[in-house]
């Protein structure tokens, strides 16, 4: 006669299997069907980059912004005058960056003359001089 002990631990370890394989199944299904969406986003990806390299293959070079009454290729630039200006608006040099698309360390950079911006950084420079206050405060809750 066999001992009650191991038959009951058989039974245990029996049962135990086929609740394990339940639960395995449903993870198993799930895990396929993410592997699947895996698959179809890459695919998705992989066309959109497709397509945003056909489009940039059509679309001019970057344009800079011209102000009017400004030449659009030369613009001077003035270190004292620039740290006046976003004094004046009452900005932090981080805003000023926001708004020209540079971080605040570039304008502080800028302010005291160790570096001169780029001429598209010039552009923009001058196209923020013909801002107003509320122009410029409007314009950076857009960008945040």
């Amino acid at each position: 006669m066999p001992n009650i002990a191991s038959v009951l631990k058989d039974e245990i370890l029996r049962l135990a299997r086929k609740e394990v394989r339940k639960e395995v199944e449903g993870l198993r299904k799930a895990s396929a069907q993410y592997r699947s969406d895996i698959a179809r986003l890459k695919r998705q990806v992989a066309a959109l980059e497709k397509q945003q390299a056909r489009i940039s293959k059509k679309v001019p070079g970057k344009v800079a912004p011209t102000v009017e009454g400004e030449a659009a290729t030369k613009f001077r630039f003035s270190a004292k005058r620039f740290a006046a200006q976003r004094q004046k608006l009452g900005l932090s040099a981080g805003d000023m960056g926001t708004l020209l698309g540079v971080s605040g360390q570039t304008v502080y950079h800028w302010e005291s003359g160790k570096t001169r911006p780029r001429q598209g950084q010039l552009a923009a420079i001058a196209a923020v001089r013909g801002m107003g206050k509320r122009a410029i405060k409007a314009q950076l809750a857009d960008l945040a």
